[in-house]
């Protein structure tokens, strides 16, 4: 196990930043000095739970946020800083509402099935003014902006140094390009166990609004930063092996598409909680506004509205780009890096017990041909259907973990209580004259 005080004396570092995510994505921290560090890393560092997106109260006592030394990452445009993930504690028990102890919880529930679930995601997000009202780059005007080559070298020195690090780290980055939208841009790294990508993504966005900062601009993952535009998605691609990482449960190239029996099951789990998948996938409010979009500028919209699974056909909530993976194109920006891995886990294990089909596949283009379709869910309108239809999943919520669920869906409540009780200048322009 990495000595965290030995790292620190090794690598020049001064200070570490003991970091958690909450219940809302947000990424929380306490800069500790590394003298300090010998400590912390036993103990944990302190937090008053009821300050942060965590479903407690004042009278909480404290939550103590123990770093998992294994996770720890020297900030490469600040060497003097580290960045480790912290597991969430209270009174010596895990907190069970936190994201990365539910994620954990379902890794560890994978591996009593003998299964190892291997993840990798395709991280979107726009590059703004400082005041994120407009994008940062006034040339980026195309209709079709995606692979713009003009537009991704006028933001070189931004993407190449983001991909400068994660070289540096191992990660394996194999591909960064202009996306469908005007100032939006995705970046691709090597997959690798579900846990392990969390907490990639989860430093991914730390760095690129760093990173973005550091430049003058402001970076977002929010789902629809800008109307008519695509929005953000944060596409996953999925895969499930043996306890040693050697065999992909998933392919056999005797079946349909290359995808195996155990595959399928694991698939017809997607599909059948998709509906309810959608609170966590698609968090926000502005969620639905990715999902449940009209034509974008660029003449698509990149994004499913209906549970449907198909071959190579990007027109669908999944498809099955090759042999022995699946790639679900449901989840947006906004999306916890931690509870997105843990709800794919739960919903495939879930189809795995149960040998759920995914039902029907569908090749058609469901853009255009989608009205065809007559007897696949609708994903949901809004946050609040979302909501419902998780509350609804009796075994989803279960997989999930019942105090989680009942602490996400009753601060997520909360959220969308203060949006509909928001008096909107909509509500002035349309009604005033009534």
């Amino acid at each position: 196990m990495t000595d965290l005080a030995a790292f620190a004396r090794e690598k020049g570092v001064k200070y570490f930043m003991i970091s958690f995510t909450d219940l809302f994505g947000g990424q929380r921290a306490k800069l500790v000095p590394a003298q300090a560090i010998t400590d912390m890393a036993r103990d944990g560092a302190g937090f008053a739970g009821f300050a942060t997106w965590l479903d407690m109260t004042p009278a909480h006592p404290d939550m103590l946020a123990v770093p998992d030394p294994e996770t720890v990452i020297q900030l490469p445009w600040k060497p003097e800083v580290a960045w480790v993930a912290a597991n969430c504690v209270m009174e010596d028990e895990e907190v069970p509402q936190a994201p990365r102890n539910v994620l954990r919880a379902l890794v560890a529930e994978a591996e009593k099935e003998g299964l190892r679930v291997k993840t990798g995601i395709e991280a979107e997000f726009f590059l703004l003014t400082p005041e994120g009202t407009k994008i940062s780059d006034e040339a980026d005007t195309a209709e079709k902006p995606c692979y713009d080559q003009q537009a991704v070298m006028r933001r070189y020195d931004v993407i190449a140094e983001i991909c400068d690090y994660m070289l540096e780290l191992g990660w394996g980055p194999y591909q960064n390009d202009h996306e469908d939208a005007n100032g939006q841009f995705e970046m691709n790294w090597e997959f690798d166990d579900a846990l392990v990508t969390a907490d990639r993504h989860s430093f991914f966005k730390f760095m690129v609004k760093s990173v973005a900062e550091k430049h003058g601009l402001r970076a977002t993952f929010m789902p629809k930063p800008i109307e008519g535009l695509t929005g953000n998605g944060c596409h996953a691609h999925i895969s499930v092996w043996d306890l040693a990482g050697e065999t992909n449960a998933f392919a056999d190239p005797s079946k349909e598409l290359g995808l195996s029996d155990k595959g399928r099951t694991f698939l017809g789990g997607i599909m059948k909680h998709a509906t309810a998948m959608a609170a966590i996938t698609n968090p926000t409010v502005n969620s639905y506004k990715r999902i449940n979009a009209p034509r974008t500028l660029s003449g698509a919209t990149w994004a499913p509205n209906t549970v449907t699974w198909t071959g190579n056909n990007r027109t669908h909530m999944v498809r099955v780009p090759g042999p022995g993976r699946f790639e679900l194109r449901l989840p947006d920006g906004a999306a916890n890096p931690y509870l997105l891995q843990a709800v794919i886990i739960a919903a495939g294990l879930s189809g795995i017990r149960s040998k759920a089909s995914p039902g029907p596949r569908y090749d058609i283009d469901m853009y255009a041909e989608g009205h065809t379709v007559r007897d696949a869910p609708k994903l949901p309108l809004n946050m609040l259907d979302a909501i419902r239809a998780l509350d609804a999943d009796e075994e989803l919520k279960e997989m999930m973990g019942t105090d989680f669920a009942a602490s996400f869906i009753k601060k997520k409540r909360e959220e969308w209580d203060s949006f509909v009780s928001h008096f909107s200048n909509w509500e002035r322009e349309h009604t005033l004259d009534i």
